[in-house]
């Protein structure tokens, strides 16, 4: 799910049902644990907190795998003190924010999945690893039911994760039958997760053919975040009774929808749909070089009651539809939130180039 979303992992392909083949990668020996609420090691760790504390944002904690010292917790501080070297790239304060990072949006992406079937996810601990080819710090673990604590309806007398297992005070066969219920409970609703019952679509709008550049720019945006999106073409100056026509059209079929506006000169276009929906409208129209400046004023000056927001950038009018839609689908939000993630990741190293060549 992590590598469909646009996180970087240790993820090839599959070949078989319990088997995937995986980029050779270099283990760094720290455990990123992720919480939203505070219970098990926490507890005993901090004294005084008591279990159910909610974190805003998740904590973020690091534990060194060291069997012989019981996987001691570590500061970010001795993390990089330590200077390890894998795969030839030196852990450093960058690597160490990225690792952080990319735990924090790993952990909301899988906690927004889990939501749709009433569950929390309260923690989860996770590894990275250094990809011999690319030098790149990727996600290099299986995240199983071993990985995370999970309360149907926040309840933790409800958990179905390792921890019902630990909570045995003596294993007995009906014991492990209940874990064995609680493994399948979770096998079964683990392939929802890439499943969203919230329909969307995005339909652009264009004045006429010569914006189908720009409109196509859109679609291309729309496919990356997941989301369905078509194209049409009518003026709401030259023939206003056709453009309501075709809005009636979609307001009629149920799938929920944001209608994209891309008219040049003066728009019309935008402004009228608002007017005569109650759906989200974009105007994204395709500023020239000669009368941008003049004709933008007729997506920005509007009447009273009219709602429809105006975004130049053709990528960026589909990323706002798109965070319109991630209120409701799961796994658009989890596109968003990878991308912003990976964005973040983008300019961390852009830094450390910078900064390496001031040397």
């Amino acid at each position: 799910m992590a590598t469909a979303e646009g996180i970087k992992t240790a993820f090839t392909k599959k070949c078989g049902e319990t088997a995937f083949i995986a980029p050779q990668c270099e283990m760094i020996p720290i455990e990123w644990v992720c919480r939203r609420i505070a219970t098990g090691s926490f507890l005993k760790r901090n004294p005084g907190v008591k279990e159910g504390y909610r974190f805003y944002p998740p904590k973020v904690e690091m534990f060194f795998k060291d069997d012989a010292n019981n996987d001691p917790q570590w500061s970010e501080e001795q993390l990089i003190a330590a200077k390890f070297c894998f795969a030839g790239l030196v852990i450093g304060q960058t690597e160490v924010d990225i690792m952080s990072h990319a735990t924090q949006a790993i952990f909301e992406i899988l906690e927004k999945s889990w939501l749709p079937q009433n569950c929390t996810l309260v923690d989860m601990k996770i590894e990275f690893g250094v990809d011999v080819t690319t030098k790149e710090i990727v996600l290099a673990d299986v995240i199983d039911n071993d990985s995370w604590r999970l309360w149907p309806s926040g309840d933790r007398s409800q958990q179905k994760d390792k921890q019902s297992y630990r909570d045995l005070k003596e294993v007995t066969p009906e014991g492990l039958q209940m874990v064995k219920k609680n493994f399948e409970w979770v096998a079964d609703r683990v392939e929802l997760l890439l499943k969203s019952n919230s329909q969307c679509r995005v339909v652009v709008l264009m004045g006429s053919t010569s914006d189908l550049g720009h409109c196509e720019k859109i679609k291309k945006a729309c496919g990356n975040f997941g989301i369905p999106c078509e194209l049409r073409v009518t003026s709401a100056h030259k023939g206003p009774d056709e453009t309501l026509r075709i809005k009636a059209e979609y307001e009629g079929d149920g799938i929920p929808t944001v209608f994209v506006a891309v008219a040049g000169r003066s728009n019309g276009l935008g402004p009228v749909m608002s007017g005569n929906t109650a759906y989200p409208v974009i105007s994204c129209p395709p500023i020239t070089a000669d009368w941008g400046a003049q004709d933008v004023w007729s997506s920005l000056r509007l009447p009273s009651g009219i709602g429809c927001s105006t975004i130049l950038s053709p990528e960026g009018s589909a990323q706002f539809a798109a965070q319109i839609f991630g209120l409701n689908n799961h796994l658009v939000w989890a596109k968003l939130r990878a991308s912003k993630l990976n964005t973040w990741i983008s300019l961390k190293q852009a830094d450390k180039k910078i900064r390496e060549c001031n040397l």
